[in-house]
């Protein structure tokens, strides 16, 4: 599990960070984008304002699915593992059970 200080002065103390996979869809193209990230609001708004290269020219984007985890290893392997042939299938089939 990934901890993180906060600076909150003397009463600092360890917490866990969550980290999340996410999903994005183009309104533009229908594709698909994958990612993970510790903060998803900010990482969202990152996409959408045009900060991201691969995703610049495919906005608007929206969040259709997400998982949460707790250590940046998970997080990255379960992105991985989506972005596999065999990965983006089950995740298909999960958006398309929960849509």
């Amino acid at each position: 599990m990934a901890l993180a200080l906060r600076a909150d002065g003397p009463g600092a103390r360890a917490y866990a960070m969550e980290w999340t996979v996410y999903v994005l869809k183009s309104e533009k193209d229908k594709k698909r984008y994958i990612g993970s990230t510790n903060d998803l609001g900010r990482r969202i708004k990152e996409h959408n304002s045009g900060r991201v290269r691969s995703t610049k020219n495919r906005r608007p984007l929206s969040l259709i699915y997400k998982e949460d985890y707790s250590s940046e290893r998970e997080a990255r392997s379960r992105e991985k593992f989506f972005k596999t042939h065999k990965g983006f299938n089950v995740l298909r089939r999960t958006i398309s059970n929960g849509e």
